[in-house]
């Protein structure tokens, strides 16, 4: 029986995407067009999560939720609520449009959701960055007239990346992923996107983009979060975030290294960003480079690593006692 759950991706088209899953995580993408995202662990109503193996294969996330919440998420867990955390891998050969999320405060006058979300750098090319948040000085009023001047990106700050870095964008912080860096992107569950600024280009379908100029300016006079700050470090274990929506801790693994989950505690998300890992508790269940599988509450389950590997735990999404 299968003792944690492993679901199908869902690719998406992006025109700033690529192909760049293929040769990163050894996978088959479909036709030939760029693929930006690949949505790893989704409950929306627009897009779900299918099991790819074992006991569930072939259910979707919410039908899971919805006849066996306890063993998956706890007994406080009310059936109907959705998965509250989304999972992508996203290929960015381009940059993508300067963007924000609503804050919690203003997101339902705008008619969208927050989305605080958290970018893992897996992969990145040489001189590879991220503008993430304005620029000392930089007021609504200075960054409305960037907008009409097409100067946006000198109001951001742009950050320099390398492989295993991690930054937290918390709602209301403007930002865009420049190009070269493929990211796993664990976030809210959340599809709620304002973009203010595309770089002039346009669209898949050869139309400019949609932009949200108002709703950005109205989400930038929101915000209330601190500037974000890349997180770096090379010791074995780091909590490399820890917010209100969620926390994150990764695990550097030598070969043979066990990481142990005991039943009963609470619903985790493992992310193997390096190597692979096999489950213990199931032998020959193997979670390779990429994948993203979810460790029900009542399953205790240990990983032990089959080649040096780094994994990310996402954790504090489902404990009743969190305050929401």
């Amino acid at each position: 029986m299968t003792t944690f759950l492993q679901f199908e991706p869902i690719y998406k088209e992006r025109v700033w995407g690529g192909r760049g899953l293929e040769s990163y995580l050894g996978r088959k993408l479909p036709g030939s067009t760029p693929i930006g995202e690949s949505w790893e662990l989704v409950d929306r109503a627009e897009a779900q999560s299918v099991v790819s193996a074992g006991t569930w294969k072939g259910n979707t996330l919410r039908e899971i939720l919805e006849t066996n919440s306890a063993e998956i998420m706890g007994p406080a867990w009310p059936k109907e609520r959705p998965f509250p955390i989304l999972v992508k891998w996203l290929d960015c050969r381009d940059k993508l449009s300067v963007q924000v999320h609503p804050p919690a405060a203003i997101a339902p006058k705008l008619g969208g959701e927050p989305k605080t979300e958290n970018w893992y750098f897996g992969k990145t090319d040489p001189g590879a960055a991220v503008y993430a948040g304005l620029r000392p000085g930089v007021t609504r009023e200075s960054f409305e007239e960037a907008i009409g001047a097409g100067t946006v990106d000198q109001c951001l700050d742009r950050l320099p990346v390398r492989d295993g870095d991690s930054l937290l964008i918390h709602s209301g912080t403007m930002h865009a992923i420049d190009a070269g860096n493929v990211i796993l992107e664990i976030q809210q569950n959340s599809d709620t996107t304002y973009r203010v600024y595309d770089w002039g280009r346009v669209g898949l379908d050869g139309k400019p983009r949609t932009l949200h100029v108002q709703q950005s300016l109205e989400s930038l006079s929101a915000n209330v979060s601190p500037p974000p700050r890349l997180f770096r470090s090379e010791k074995p274990a780091d909590v490399l975030v820890r917010c209100r929506e969620f926390q994150i801790r990764r695990a550097r693994l030598v070969a043979g290294a066990t990481l142990t989950f005991a039943a009963g505690e609470q619903a985790r998300i493992l992310s193997v960003v390096e190597g692979e890992v096999e489950c213990e508790t199931s032998p020959g269940e193997t979670v390779k480079l990429g994948a993203n599988i979810l460790l029900p509450f009542a399953h205790g389950l240990t990983f032990v690593a089959k080649t040096p590997a780094v994994v990310l735990v996402t954790e504090n999404f489902s404990h009743e006692n969190i305050p929401r």
